[in-house]
């Protein structure tokens, strides 16, 4: 097994398969060094998840536990992006190809993506009621497609980013009803 077999149509062979517990190590061992080098006491966890999207690979989650770890999310989720970031290249160059970790802070990100999903629907009915565009506030690459996700299927909206690095955000727009 490859890198690019970890898809969705291999998932079966992810949890015992020699590969996918050694990538697992890797990322458990490098995000641990990085804490520790942060001079923070955690424990990580390592578990490969469902793709968000069909075809899509199956993410890492590492999964950090402890106590007073707020630090680690910091304002609007910067630090545990960048820890993710660089836990993802320090990864990926170890195992020779790209590795889709995801670091979580005692389940802040599953936290935020439910948090983001029912904003989302409760701003799409609002979008529907007055049939007016409404813009959310920017946010990071992997929130706006959290929220173009849970809109995608939606009957009376459509969904755009609009804006330019930092200040990119989304826009809900009302589907034109036919008349």
């Amino acid at each position: 097994m490859t890198l690019d077999d970890l898809t969705p149509e291999n998932n079966a062979a992810l949890p015992g398969g020699p590969e996918a517990e050694h990538i697992q190590q890797v990322a458990r061992a490098t995000l641990a060094e990085l804490l520790e080098k942060m001079k923070v006491k955690a424990q990580v966890s390592a578990t490969w998840s469902a793709p968000s999207e069909p075809g899509e690979p199956s993410p890492l989650i590492l999964e950090v536990s402890g106590e007073d770890l707020g630090i680690l999310i910091g304002p609007r989720g910067e630090t545990v992006a960048a820890l993710q970031y660089i836990t993802r290249l320090i990864v990926s160059k170890e195992v020779g190809g790209g590795v889709n970790v995801m670091v979580d802070v005692e389940g802040h990100r599953r936290r935020r993506e439910d948090q983001l999903r029912r904003m989302a629907r409760r701003m799409a009915e609002q979008v529907v009621q007055r049939q007016r565009t409404m813009a959310l506030e920017p946010m990071p690459p992997a929130e706006r497609r959290i929220v173009h996700l849970e809109l995608r299927d939606h009957p009376g909206v459509y969904t755009e980013s609009v804006g330019e690095g930092d200040k990119r955000k989304v826009t809900i727009i009302p589907k034109k009803s036919a008349s």
